[in-house]
């Protein structure tokens, strides 16, 4: 499907949908090609041949070519983007409020898989949320020329105000707002190799700072501040958003430590089960979660020996019952015999499974100490 729009002076617009691989993809619908130099006669004179060409006949190809009006075209769209959104989110239960939709979109914090069973519902509100404002930005400006009254550009206004606040509130319920801490040295080359401007002058030390970093950093009630601010008064809502975080967190750091973190997980289910049962006080609550937040987010107990100096060591005291003198006698062991680019390469990863024999004298044993050894990236 295609559109033109006169630009004036014989400039047209030609909109490109779907069909058209260069100007679309999975997460854009369409785009535009200005015509600067009056072109687009001769690119219907060529569709023109083109289709003249092809087989009509009875159960050949019928092509048809088609230049649709633009607004109608983004109206179309608009309207199929909100109906999309309210079928997704029908199924929430009354009243509807940030509690309810952190409980479809999420899951119960009580139940450890929930968060990651959900992801595909969530995955879905995040592109058709996406979609909606794509389609109300097409046509923004033109909203009563597309056909719409007065009430219903208030309307639609409204729904999108809305689902761009559910979508933020998934997002941070969840734990997964975009933590571009990752990326600051990245970004920081870039502006300093290409962009010339004045020395920058940082605001705050914790801007773009996950919720989970925020609490450890600048404390519990900083961070609900700063980033649930949205959430102000419903304290159910609050309290699911900072469990599902720090759950998240717990789930993906498993593999690396899995004593320590299924130690977490317990302590989260019971500060869970007690605030549910009404069993400890709001304030109580916030001082335990924001404890386990920090504990999560060191990986260690504090009363770890010195001498279990890096993640590596620390993982293996705590699957070993936390045996020092064997923990450090396969880190050592690991350490000497591994070879360049060991993982994935089946002699190279039976060399090290050897070494974690002589120490552990025990099959079943190396094969899950192994799998630790493999999450580390420091072996």
């Amino acid at each position: 499907m295609g559109g033109v729009t006169e630009l004036g002076s014989g400039t047209r617009c030609i909109r490109a949908s779907e069909g058209d691989s260069a100007a679309a993809g999975e997460d854009k619908d369409f785009g535009y090609i200005v015509d600067y130099k009056d072109l687009f006669k001769k690119v219907e004179s060529a569709i023109s041949v083109y289709t003249s060409e092809l087989d009509k006949s009875a159960g050949g190809v019928d092509p048809e070519v088609l230049l649709q009006d633009r607004l109608k075209k983004g109206k179309e769209r608009l309207d199929s983007a909100i109906e999309a959104l309210a079928l997704l989110c029908e199924p929430v239960s009354p009243p509807k409020s940030e509690l309810e939709h952190i409980h479809y979109f999420c899951g119960n914090t009580e139940i450890q898989t929930d968060l990651e069973e959900r992801e595909p519902q969530r995955a879905a509100l995040y592109k058709a949320t996406a979609s909606l404002v794509r389609s109300y930005a097409n046509i923004a400006d033109e909203l009563e020329r597309a056909g719409y009254s007065a009430t219903d550009v208030t309307r639609i206004k409204q729904q999108l105000k809305h689902y761009l606040a559910i979508r933020e509130i998934v997002r941070k319920a969840s734990g997964e707002s975009l933590d571009v801490k990752a990326y600051e040295a990245d970004m920081r080359h870039l502006i300093d190799t290409y962009i010339e401007a004045d020395e920058p002058r940082k605001i705050s030390p914790f801007d773009n700072m996950g919720l989970l970093d925020l609490i450890v950093k600048t404390g519990i009630a900083n961070a609900i501040a700063t980033q649930l601010d949205g959430l102000r008064g419903n304290r159910n809502a609050i309290a699911e958003t900072i469990e599902n975080n720090v759950r998240k967190k717990i789930i993906k750091e498993h593999l690396n430590d899995p004593a320590y973190y299924e130690k977490m997980s317990a302590l989260l289910d019971e500060i869970i089960a007690d605030r549910k049962a009404k069993a400890i006080q709001y304030e109580e609550y916030l001082k335990r979660i924001a404890e386990l937040a920090k504990r999560v987010d060191a990986g260690h107990a504090e009363e770890t020996p010195q001498t279990l100096d890096s993640p590596g060591r620390r993982a293996l005291y705590n699957n070993l019952k936390q045996d020092e003198a064997a923990a450090l006698r396969i880190d050592a062991a690991v350490r000497k015999i591994r070879p360049d680019g060991w993982r994935g390469v089946l002699a190279r990863e039976q060399a090290i499974k050897a070494a974690l024999y002589e120490v552990l004298q025990d099959e079943s044993e190396v094969e899950r100490i192994f799998l630790i050894i493999r999450a580390q990236h420091e072996y």
